[in-house]
């Protein structure tokens, strides 16, 4: 089978992973890279193991190389300039999340997209985790009932880059926000997956308690988040976790239970009140699911999300995960950093009705003083 080439944008942390995941595809190859540190481009070339890959001294090098679609790995708010000039150029497009920084650069990405007539989907790996999709296949087949609650936490350590003025992580208008942004971002797009049903509302809180660098938001946040089904989540993100990555993912409906860990060696555990369960009804079961404790779940997750996209341009059909969910993703929470600035629920609509406006960034421009200080950190 011919293999889709492959350019990158960006060989940082993301690449690592997606390398590693990669290799030995038979759907993917990756061919050209570029970094806007030329070092690092030849420095990931040398270390790609997998392959033949040419480093690049420009976005337009890149494009100009032999490749058929590009995986975008820059700062957020580069994001919507990067898929424009890709699109422009033809180039299929596979870009990491969270898709930008606004509602309204989003709206943009798609409709450049969609009128080059290219592939573009949002590299949400958590869609693509087998753990979830069993989740996923589980709720919609009603064996759960009805989902009246979910509670998700997701936390990893970021303070080295946080700390680091220089670093755009953690910056409001370079990186979209802190921690709820770069990790909310799976738990809404996960949920909403899992549920069938968008997020209309959420309620955030916002906090900066392991480091204290002027121009960086939250470190940590909590949110309740109503669906259109009525179901209610608990989202928490953490910045500052001093562990490995750390996931977890329960689900609670009227005929039973879900629950998930990426860290156990068997990720789900379910039980269920339905007749259909026959003799395994009311029981705990562990099913069996491709899975494995970080950074294993990484590579299984990536490979199925990079190789799914893959085959959507070799088959000629549209990814499962379209970039109008991960664009909701987006709403959903800067409808938390609003609800965080103005101290009230804040509907979805409304962060739609401000990029109608050209006016989402704004809820950016005022996160910084939403964020309150732990009181250990004042000097």
């Amino acid at each position: 089978m011919n293999k889709v080439k492959f350019g990158i944008i960006g060989a940082g942390n993301a690449w690592h992973f997606h390398s590693v995941a990669d290799k030995g595809s038979e759907y993917i190859s990756y061919t050209a890279v570029y970094n806007h540190n030329f070092e690092k481009a030849k420095q990931a070339v040398a270390e790609y193991k997998d392959g033949v890959m040419k480093p690049c001294a420009g976005l337009d090098e890149l494009l100009g190389a032999d490749i058929d679609a590009v995986l975008v790995m820059a700062p957020h708010v580069n994001h919507e300039e990067i898929v424009t000039r890709c699109a422009k150029a033809g180039k299929h497009i596979l870009c990491e999340k969270p898709m930008a920084t606004t509602v309204e650069a989003c709206r943009r990405m798609i409709k450049i997209c969609h009128d080059a007539k290219i592939k573009f989907m949002i590299a949400e790996n958590h869609r693509f985790l087998p753990a979830h999709i069993y989740m996923h296949d589980v709720v919609q087949q009603g064996l759960i009932g009805d989902v009246l609650m979910i509670r998700g936490y997701e936390g990893v350590n970021e303070l080295e880059s946080l700390s680091d003025p220089n670093s755009w992580k953690g910056d409001p208008l370079k990186a979209g926000g802190g921690s709820f942004m770069d990790m909310a971002a799976h738990k809404f797009a996960v949920i909403e997956y899992i549920l069938g049903f968008r997020c209309t509302k959420v309620i955030a809180n916002l906090a900066k308690q392991a480091f204290n660098v002027p121009g960086k938001t939250e470190d940590n946040a909590v949110a309740i988040a109503y669906f259109e089904n009525d179901a209610i989540a608990d989202i928490m993100v953490s910045f500052s976790q001093i562990t490995l990555p750390y996931n977890t993912l329960e689900i609670f409906g009227t005929r039973g239970s879900i629950l998930e860990n990426h860290d156990w060696v068997k990720p789900v555990r379910f039980c269920s009140f339905d007749e259909r369960m026959g003799d395994k009804q009311q029981k705990w079961l562990e099913p069996d699911i491709r899975h494995g404790p970080f950074p294993e779940y990484y590579n299984i997750s990536l490979r199925e999300e990079d190789e799914h996209f893959a085959r959507c341009i070799l088959e000629s059909r549209e990814p499962e995960f379209s970039p109008e969910e991960a664009m909701h993703s987006v709403t959903d929470i800067l409808a938390g950093y609003l609800s965080a600035e103005q101290g009230r629920p804040v509907e979805t609509v409304e962060i739609e009705k401000l990029a109608d406006a050209e006016r989402s960034i704004d809820v950016l421009k005022g996160l910084i003083a939403a964020v309150p200080l732990n009181k250990r950190l004042v000097k």
